[in-house]
């Protein structure tokens, strides 16, 4: 479908990538990997002829259609949502007026007999038949299918562009691209501007599609679960894996180890060659021999190591001073914009420590309720910032409001102060700013590179709260995980506003869920909360039951925080000072999550007590039957499971107990 041959890139004297050869086929799922600035937004802007080569061809048969979505674009904010969608129809939209206009035509002459009417019929029979082949007549169906799964409400259809962010306008402009389902697409970061859930249904419909795809994805997830090949751009060259992106890491690390021992062989071999040849050069009895040994030595291929971009973030965190025992706490919290409410009676405290992620749809209030923390915006209820408490702010846009008139290195100097100005040069090599990368200008950069910048910034200052709003858009695989780790080993406290599945698992130990104008705290792992999402999605009977076994709970009013902390009228910076109380407000949460894990954990006893319960039955059955009385598998497996029934009964008991004493202290408090 597209041969790409000997493509070569410059910028300046040195290549970008050199002799770059590969095909993509019909319906391949490629996914294109590489550190930022390595030339993948490059590569596919040559792919759909935005941008020329310096050397190469690329071949694109005529009637081949390409779609391209760029990480940013321009979007027209002169129609409505609907309108805008239909835009993607023009092509059957021109046709189906060439055909009423043909049918019209017909309706009106009478030269029944000539030859131009022979020709009009004939014409119109042609593009009639073409125009029931393309389905133009469902094309609203798809519209609202489409716009729909990307998270649009149908009350959104008939609103103007001009009043959604770039992130919405962004999501229209995909919607028009799926929706005139080309047969290539070109997609470059197709995932930064959308929710879980209409990733996932981007997923489901790139699976689905008869189009070849070419993405470039910094989501791990959604590069496994939509790609089958894998094209990486590594030190100017392009290596072609025909495997998942999680099998490519596997096969690439494999590859090298290979490679390096079959160098090392090839090294010590010729290493023992010139030893013989210099032992023996000036000894003519053995003159035959040597002359062999150079020859050979001349004949040799040299074995080529894979280069490995070994260049990596190197994040840590500077020391910070120890914040209160509760960062953050909400108390009956909303937000409204006119007739518009965000959310209302947001209730919860965090603990030092914590490291939550906000989750939900875009628009229903994940960067509403940070700029609340931040008290950038006014709210309504109580919102109280704990002792000792120095927020680090990272925002969506953090990386479009740099100086694009600045180089790297000013951009860091102007912010930077005292003796960290002496390590400027030693932090920006850590992120891969290092020489003369760091006289770059910033228009230069790329979006991952902006946004390891601004992430600078952030790390100047020491903090112990980090609040960050979807810190890894834009940032490469390395980068994430290096900064994943990094947060993971944060002594502070953390609120993480994230899409990427990957990069929240084993991260936070509870997710905030948004919507609907309400918030629901899940206890557990992101994967935890969507497998509980998923059953309620499936099927909202029992709705409530579900969500308590799986530690789900909706952020209803609390009972008044006053009586459990006050704030000093001389305390200008929110210092907690705990009051002798009959209830403590923060005692009695902690104790209702502890319930909340007991009961859940005897529920679990429960339920494999009963499986066990079920298979020993089934087990005495099998064993009374005489062809089986000898059959030590099944007496082994009895032997197994009713040890591990009186384990679990055991533990059960121990659970129950405990239950009912933290219950008696919860009524005690």
């Amino acid at each position: 479908m597209i041969s790409v041959e000997g493509l070569k890139v410059e910028f300046g004297a040195k290549p970008l990538f050199a002799d770059v050869s590969f095909v993509v086929n019909d319906r391949d799922r490629i996914a294109l990997v590489g550190k930022n600035g390595a030339g993948k937004s490059t590569l596919l802007k040559i792919l759909c002829g935005q941008q020329q080569p310096t050397a190469g061809v690329v071949a694109i048969p005529n009637d081949t259609s390409i779609g391209y979505l760029p990480q940013v674009m321009r979007v027209a904010d002169d129609t409505t949502v609907r309108d805008e969608a239909r835009k993607a129809f023009a092509d059957s939209t021109a046709l189906k007026e060439r055909v009423e206009r043909m049918e019209r035509e017909l309706g009106e002459r009478s030269d029944y007999e000539s030859e131009d009417y022979l020709r009009l019929v004939e014409r119109f029979t042609q593009e009639h038949e073409r125009y029931l082949l393309m389905g133009a007549d469902n094309y609203e169906a798809q519209i609202e299918r489409t716009l729909v799964g990307l998270g649009f409400e149908r009350s959104d259809f008939e609103r103007p562009t001009s009043e959604f962010s770039g992130g919405w306008r962004m999501r229209i402009e995909l919607a028009k691209l799926l929706l005139r389902c080309p047969d290539v697409l070109l997609l470059d970061e197709p995932t930064n501007h959308l929710d879980i859930e209409s990733i996932q249904w981007l997923e489901q419909f790139l699976a689905q599609s008869g189009s070849a795809v070419v993405l470039v994805s910094h989501d791990r997830a959604f590069i496994n679960n939509v790609t089958t090949r894998t094209l990486e751009i590594s030190c100017g060259h392009i290596i072609d894996y025909k495997v998942k992106y999680n099998e490519y890491v596997v096969i690439r690390r494999e590859r090298r180890e290979q490679q390096l021992r079959a160098y090392e062989n090839q090294q010590k071999e010729m290493a023992d060659m010139r030893a013989f040849i210099e032992r023996f050069r000036y000894k003519a009895t053995k003159a035959v021999q040597v002359q062999q040994k150079i020859k050979q030595l001349e004949k040799i291929v040299p074995i080529e190591i894979d280069e490995v971009d070994n260049s990596a973030l190197r994040l840590k965190f500077p020391p910070c001073l120890r914040s209160g025992d509760y960062p953050v706490i909400c108390e009956e919290v909303a937000k409204s914009y006119g007739s518009h409410r965000v959310f209302a009676d947001v209730s919860f405290i965090l603990k030092r420590g914590e490291k939550v992620a906000f989750v939900g749809k875009n628009g229903e209030g994940k960067s509403t309720l940070v700029k609340c923390i931040m008290d950038e915006i006014p709210f309504d209820g109580q919102l109280k910032i704990g002792h000792n408490v120095q927020i680090g702010y990272f925002a969506q846009n953090q990386a479009q409001l740099l100086d694009e008139t600045l180089t790297v290195f000013e951009t860091i100097d102007r912010v930077a102060r005292g003796d960290i100005r002496l390590r400027i040069n030693d932090i920006l090599g850590a992120f891969m700013f290092g020489g003369e990368e760091s006289d770059k200008k910033v228009r230069v950069l790329s979006g991952g590179e902006r946004s390891r910048l601004a992430m600078i910034k952030l790390l100047l200052e020491p903090v112990n709260l980090l609040i960050l709003d979807e810190p890894t858009n834009h940032l490469d695989m390395q980068s994430k995980d290096v900064l994943k780790e990094a947060i993971r080993a944060f002594d502070g406290t953390a609120i993480i506003v994230s899409h990427d599945r990957e990069f929240l698992d084993g991260l936070v130990s509870k997710v905030y869920e948004f919507g609907g104008g309400r918030v629901r705290e899940h206890l557990g792992g992101i994967y935890d909360f969507l497998r509980a999402r998923k059953i309620d999605e499936l099927n909202e009977l029992g709705r409530g039951e579900r969500r308590e076994e799986s530690g789900e709970r909706i952020l209803k009013p609390q009972p008044s925080i006053a009586t459990s902390f006050s704030l000093s009228a001389r305390d200008p910076f929110g210092v907690l000072n705990p009051q002798p109380t009959k209830q403590n407000y923060a005692e009695r949460k902690e104790l209702q999550r502890r319930i909340g894990r007991v009961e859940k954990a005897v529920k679990e006893c429960e339920a494999k007590i009963a499986e066990m319960e079920k298979r020993i039955k089934e087990l005495d059955q099998l064993l009374m039957q005489p062809e089986n009385a000898a059959d030590m598998v099944l007496v082994t497996e009895y032997t197994t499971t009713k040890s591990a029934l009186d384990t679990e009964s055991d533990r059960w008991m121990t659970l129950s107990e405990e239950l009912e004493e933290r219950r008696a202290e919860l009524q005690n408090l």
